[in-house]
């Protein structure tokens, strides 16, 4: 795949995703990047920010079959996988499927479900199968799991635990509009429909295919990453180690494994794809930093005392490590 078609694929998805989604350049570019390292996301922002509807618009675009699981703290992982069932005529038990059996999984306020349950998703999001009854059965290919968090709301919610954050390839912040991107958004969702309901959005073009997307990731895997990249990544992501940072980093109590070394090397090659070029440079380390990161830290009370958030403590790593 040459730019021009790279740029060409981009452009069209992205000019789908603007027929719904105002704003919110980093979210869309970081649905892209993990589909195309095929790796799961965390989105977190606070209600009304369109994360179901940027999740919905994703799986129209590419054609991929989509299924959306409400997460309650009553929810079993029977609900999510699917269970047996007991056949009185022929005297044997038979799979029901559950709803994870689907391509895009929207995983709507995943913290409020129960250890269990968030397990059961665990197994599928990292092994790409589930086990019902004594027989593991393989999710469809490709398998993508899209999971919202609220972040204000902690009553009936359980913390996710480490080892599922850290399977999520990136964690995406949806931050506020800015005042002339909700002037749009008002104007877009101030007309009514005949009952009553608002409009919904226009219907939108399957442009990002199951070949496109192939050969999106085969021109990522060709970008090149000079050794002097490849150390660069590994001395951020060391960098986050308390051990390693020699007192510096007082506001870090546990820092990112090597799975975030090559979560960082793969979206630091996606997005010199999506920038034009055939090489990373520091600059696609830097802007990969953040949404691979920022899950992966476990801060001090330190950083909390000092109103520090992952993000901030990222940028302050980022001065710090030497740029090759």
């Amino acid at each position: 795949m040459d730019q021009n078609e790279t740029a060409e694929i981009l452009t069209a998805f992205r000019s789908e995703m603007a027929k719904r989604i105002v704003g919110q350049r980093e979210m869309v570019d970081g649905l892209l990047a993990a589909l195309v390292a095929g790796g799961h996301i965390l989105l977190e922002g606070v209600p009304g920010l369109a994360k179901t509807l940027a999740v919905k618009s994703l799986a129209e675009i590419t054609g991929l079959s989509f299924k959306r699981l409400q997460f309650t703290p009553d929810l079993l992982p029977a609900d999510l996988t699917g269970t047996l069932i007991w056949e009185q005529g022929t005297g044997t038990f038979s799979v029901r499927r559950g709803p994870v059996f689907a391509n895009v999984i929207l995983a709507d306020e995943i913290n409020r479900a129960p250890a269990k349950v968030q397990s059961a998703l665990l197994e599928a999001m990292e092994e790409r199968q589930v086990t019902i009854g004594e027989t593991s059965y393989p999710l469809p290919d490709p398998f993508f799991v899209l999971a919202t968090e609220n972040p204000i709301e902690h009553e009936g919610t359980y913390a996710l635990p480490e080892a599922e954050l850290d399977r999520s390839l990136l964690k995406l912040l949806i931050r506020y509009p800015e005042p002339e991107e909700e002037l749009e958004i008002l104007r877009r969702g101030a007309a009514l429909s005949p009952s009553g309901a608002e409009k919904k959005g226009p219907p939108l073009a399957p442009v990002l295919t199951a070949a496109a997307l192939a050969r999106l990731r085969e021109a990522a895997d060709a970008v090149h990453v000079d050794g002097r990249i490849e150390k660069y990544i590994v001395s951020v992501v060391a960098a986050t180690r308390p051990a390693a940072a020699e007192g510096l980093y007082r506001h870090i109590s546990f820092g990112a494994s090597p799975r975030a070394s090559i979560a960082l090397s793969r979206i630091s090659r996606i997005f010199a794809l999506f920038a034009g070029r055939t090489f990373v440079s520091p600059e696609d380390v830097k802007a990969a930093s953040c949404p691979v990161l920022r899950h992966r830290l476990v801060l001090s009370y330190e950083a909390e005392a000092d109103g520090l958030d992952p993000d901030a403590v990222i940028s302050r790593i980022l001065a710090h490590v030497p740029i090759p």
